[in-house]
């Protein structure tokens, strides 16, 4: 997991944790094919749970990339925010799909934990995402939910600016659990709120039937060159992009519920300039 001294827990999306996994079950071992295989995980034994536990970032070792540009709604968004529109035409219709790396498994948040945007920002989205977990040799073997938070003002000031825009403190939430490839399967339906003070301020729906591009597809392409000898996390795209002017604030709170996977919920906070 994504803090010292937890433990992987089992369970239902409907009941929450069951039990919790002996010690020496661990997600790297399970995605890098040393341990007991994530659709073995339900028949496992465990110890209670303490109702004090709290639950983290279901990441351990593996690094999380992201998709961009697989969701038609997603293409005609960073059109509108780039001062040049052309790289954003030509990838939607490429072979190659646009590939970055998101997040160390460290610097994930979990559900009920915060997301951030940048200090030096003006415009900034959560992302919803249907993310697939990858094993070692890059197959699909489970789904979860992602927000790949992100800075339009700043992406869209250069596309070179790409990963300060997607890459920073708090901008990657993952949750609120892996279901095994072996349970569920696509299509998925997703669902965006954004409350502020108490008030709802966004709600919008799509669906992975909405994609450009399949899974399995951008899974090959990421383990093309790359070796991932815990496993991975790969966000597939978003269909859900918040209009201007909407831009999220400190306070606002994200949750991202998917059928089948439940629902990630975060709040927001501002991150300060660094000197």
């Amino acid at each position: 997991m994504t803090r010292q001294g937890a433990r992987v827990a089992r369970g239902t999306i409907e009941a929450g944790p069951e039990a919790l996994l002996p010690a020496d079950v661990t997600l790297d071992a399970m995605l890098g094919g040393t341990g007991v295989a994530l659709s073995e995980v339900s028949s496992t034994g465990g110890d209670a749970i303490d109702p004090d536990v709290r639950p983290v970032a279901p990441v351990e070792g593996q690094e999380v990339w992201a998709a961009g540009v697989t969701y038609l709604r997603s293409r005609d968004a960073r059109v509108e925010e780039a001062i040049e529109a052309t790289p954003y035409d030509r990838v939607y219709e490429a072979e190659r799909p646009e590939l970055f790396c998101k997040a160390a498994g460290w610097r994930v948040r979990g559900p009920g934990e915060a997301i951030a945007v940048r200090g030096d920002s003006t415009w900034d989205v959560p992302e919803p995402e249907l993310t697939v977990v990858l094993d070692a040799r890059a197959r699909i073997v489970g789904y979860t939910i992602g927000n790949d938070v992100s800075s339009r003002s700043i992406e869209g000031e250069n596309t070179l600016y790409l990963p300060q825009a997607k890459t920073y403190d708090g901008s990657c939430a993952i949750g609120p659990a892996i279901v095994p490839a072996t349970e569920i399967e696509p299509p998925f339906t997703i669902r965006m709120t954004i409350d502020r003070d108490g008030a709802n301020v966004y709600d919008d729906t799509t669906s992975t039937t909405e994609m450009r591009r399949s899974f399995d597809e951008l899974a090959a392409h990421l383990g093309r060159a790359l070796s991932f000898p815990v496993g991975a996390f790969l966000m597939t795209g978003t269909g859900i992009v918040p209009d201007p002017p909407l831009t999220l604030e400190h306070g606002d709170v994200v949750t991202i519920a998917v059928d089948g996977l439940g629902a990630l919920t975060n709040s927001v906070e501002r991150l300060e300039v660094r000197a």
